[in-house]
């Protein structure tokens, strides 16, 4: 019996293993190469002021990151900090104003200086659109506002009261200062490079503009910025909807004024499961979203090449989100690692679409302003594995690297996502647990002794270290990023 029984342990034990998923890499098979650059953006907002609690270690994580094309964005949810000019000239008086707004500005371009960025100051000024009557905002700064965005129509519809304030906003960055429309001259003494802007934000949602009227609008701003800062590139359209008729008019370039470029457009995405869901659902729902998405950004590549193949992409907004109720508990720990698992498979899937600008959103949220996106453990101001996963792909995998031929088998194509890249710098291999449960991975011969990066629940809000692979398997815990690095 005893014989039997020993007999039986190793046929199940054998029947485990054969299915056990196993990853095969062909390296002498290059699918295509990477155009991709991971990077973030950064959202303005309290806890970026000076002396927040998140302040320091933000700024601080976002330039030892030292990522090219991060994207930053004073928000209309926080008037005095996105906004010079809170009120409409009058014959006597102008209220351009930047006290508040340039320590946090002035601090992103010190932490980034040395690597492309993206301004968008996206937010008009709410007196320039016809309302029954004017908008308020809150005297604190710190407070939220989330009606200051209203209004679907300027009042001046030949855009010059629209462009004259961002000619002059842009010059107090790039110029020492400017002029403002009593013939006050306001020095700034700043002279920055901006080597790229960004017309807006969400224009589909914030003001619900028609692709008609945001194109008419792009092209106002590009014709006047470019007198200001005439060596820059302009990014449109940053819609929330990828809704095919606002790709088919912008960028069709019978659409727009003689002259204006169609460098970049850029998109978002928020994957996130159904209000009534449970954490327990997400592992699929989440996924699913992200997989959605990946299929209309297909579509809307299909646009951009018929129309306007030289324009570049830059999905810059992308996240996930918890539900409103969740977000008045403690989001769950394991949440994050979900979130970073998704930034992780949004980069592999856009990188094989071949979207130039792959950013994640966002460097800072907080209870009140999208928790759920934070890069940055709010709790306790350590990067969170949101920003290491970034970091490690940031660091390993760069655009001009070669995608090889990869496979799970056993089905768990569904589970685990990978992908080889090899470069002048060496091979290596990004997986991601797509489940919150913990699955065995059999490696290809050759990867023992390799090193690999693990970023799950053990690795917490800390660096991930690099360990040498001892067997020929890596367990990947729920949601767990890792990189295999050093591969022959």
């Amino acid at each position: 019996m005893k014989r039997s029984f020993a007999l039986i342990l190793v046929f199940f034990s054998l029947i485990s293993w054969a299915q056990t998923p196993r990853l095969t890499v062909d390296w002498n098979d290059v699918v295509m190469t990477s155009r991709s650059t991971p990077t973030l953006q950064v959202v303005g907002n309290p806890m970026l002021r000076r002396k927040a609690p998140m302040h320091d270690p933000s700024f601080n994580a976002l330039k030892g990151l030292g990522a090219d094309f991060v994207r930053y964005v004073p928000w209309f949810p926080y008037p005095k900090l996105a906004v010079a000019e809170l009120e409409a000239p009058t014959a006597t008086k102008t209220s351009w104003d930047f006290s508040l707004i340039d320590p946090m500005t002035i601090d992103f371009l010190e932490a980034t200086k040395g690597h492309s960025i993206i301004m968008n100051f996206s937010t008009i000024p709410q007196w320039m659109f016809k309302t029954e009557k004017p908008v308020d905002y809150p005297a604190d700064p710190n407070h939220v506002s989330w009606s200051y965005g209203g209004g679907t129509e300027l009042r001046d519809s030949t855009m010059k009261e629209l462009t004259d304030y961002y000619v002059r906003l842009v010059s107090w960055y790039t110029k020492g200062g400017f002029t403002d429309e009593l013939g006050k001259y306001h020095k700034s003494g700043y002279h920055y490079e901006i080597p790229y802007w960004e017309i807006l934000n969400e224009p589909d949602l914030e003001h619900s503009m028609s692709p008609q009227t945001y194109t008419r609008i792009y092209d106002a701003m590009v014709s006047a910025l470019k007198q200001v800062i005439p060596d820059a590139k302009f990014i449109g359209m940053a819609v929330a909807n990828e809704k095919p008729e606002w790709f088919e008019y912008f960028l069709n370039p019978t659409n727009h004024k003689a002259g204006i470029p169609l460098e970049m457009i850029s998109y978002h995405c928020y994957a996130s499961a159904n209000s009534g869901q449970k954490f327990d659902d997400y592992e699929y729902a989440v996924f699913d979203k992200a997989e959605n998405f990946i299929n209309t950004v297909r579509y809307v590549e299909n646009i951009r090449k018929r129309l306007s193949p030289d324009t570049k992409t830059d999905v810059n907004e992308l996240g996930t989100f918890v539900s409103e109720e969740m977000r008045k508990q403690p989001i769950p720990t394991a949440y994050w690692n979900l979130s970073a698992s998704v930034y992780a498979y949004f980069f592999i899937e856009l990188t094989k679409a071949g979207i130039d600008i792959i950013g994640e959103s966002q460097l800072v949220g907080f209870p009140t302003q999208f928790p759920d996106v934070s890069m940055i453990n709010y709790i306790n101001n350590k990067p969170n594995a949101r920003f290491w996963v970034l970091k490690l792909i940031k660091d390993n995998i760069k655009s001009g690297s070669k995608l090889v031929k990869t496979n799970i088998d056993q089905n768990q194509g569904d589970n685990i996502l990978a992908q080889g890249f090899k470069d002048e710098g060496g091979k290596n291999v990004l997986l991601l647990n797509k489940r919150n449960k913990a699955i065995r991975l059999m490696l290809p011969s050759g990867f023992k002794g390799t090193q690999i990066i693990l970023i799950d629940e053990a690795s917490g809000d800390n660096e991930p270290k690099a360990v040498a692979l001892t067997a020929d398997y890596v367990d990947l815990k729920p949601f767990a990023v890792a990189l295999i690095k050093g591969v022959n």
